[in-house]
């Protein structure tokens, strides 16, 4: 079973991003993060295929943390979506730079996601 680590400060939204997997029938488990550092102890603690990111985060920001994992040769290939409300044309050329694999802007849903993750092998 694929292992989904997903990483936002709100738990809401946490909950929705796993209740939309759920109803694609996408079979995975979650691991949770609330910001960034507790991200990368996950990220560090098992095997993740996947990683949910948010932007605005306490502590350390999910651009941060994208630049840091990348940083990393373990992660080099780590599919890595942003799922944030920034939607200037700015913050999606700085994530994409910075090694995100893709970016959806939120409120999330179904169709998008399904977009994205047919592009990656999960």
């Amino acid at each position: 079973m694929k292992t989904v680590l997903v990483v936002d400060d709100s738990r809401i939204m946490r909950n929705i991003v796993k209740n939309t997997f759920s109803l694609m029938k996408i079979p995975c488990q979650f691991i949770e993060a609330g910001n960034g550092k507790e991200a990368l102890a996950q990220l560090q603690g098992q095997e993740v295929h996947l990683v949910l990111l948010d932007w605005n985060m306490p502590e350390v920001s999910g651009l941060d943390f994208l630049k840091t994992v990348r940083a990393m040769d373990a992660y080099k290939t780590l599919p890595i979506i942003m799922v944030t409300s920034e939607s200037a044309k700015y913050n999606v050329i700085e994530a994409l730079k910075n090694g995100a694999t893709d970016y959806i802007v939120k409120p999330v849903n179904e169709k998008v996601f399904a977009e994205k993750l047919a592009k990656i092998t999960l």
